[in-house]
């Protein structure tokens, strides 16, 4: 049974950092696409981030590239999105997602088959 759990949200003040890990099961990492998408309230889902896990190929959202650094350890089976200069825009629930046909697409999300139950992370000004 294929299941994803994230952890790491936390609040924390404006210009601060934090990783969420996104722990997977029931498969093994590398032959599949890891991504990260969060939602504000009364907002619609965003994609943030995407790595592929067989070649580490990465994608961003316009809006985190520079501050976000998406990675992948296949020994731990766990992907990991690294947040510095955290703005409070960033507040948000963050869901870490799965594909197996590796496509990371991160205007779609209807791409991604498995969803985490979303991890909080609260940005204050």
């Amino acid at each position: 049974q294929v299941r994803l759990v994230e952890s790491g949200g936390a609040s924390v003040q404006a210009g601060g950092s934090l990783r969420l890990s996104c722990s997977a099961s029931g498969f093994t990492l590398g032959y599949d696409a890891i991504a990260w998408f969060r939602q504000a309230p009364g907002k619609e889902r965003e994609g943030v981030s995407c790595i592929t896990t067989n070649d580490g190929a990465t994608e961003y959202a316009d809006s985190v590239k520079g501050r976000f650094t998406i990675s992948r350890d296949n020994a731990k089976n766990t992907v990991y999105l690294q947040m510095n200069s955290l703005i409070p825009e960033d507040t948000a629930v963050y869901y870490c997602a799965a594909n197996f046909f590796r496509l990371c697409v991160l205007r779609d999300d209807q791409v991604f088959d498995y969803w985490g139950q979303g991890t909080q992370v609260t940005v204050s000004s």
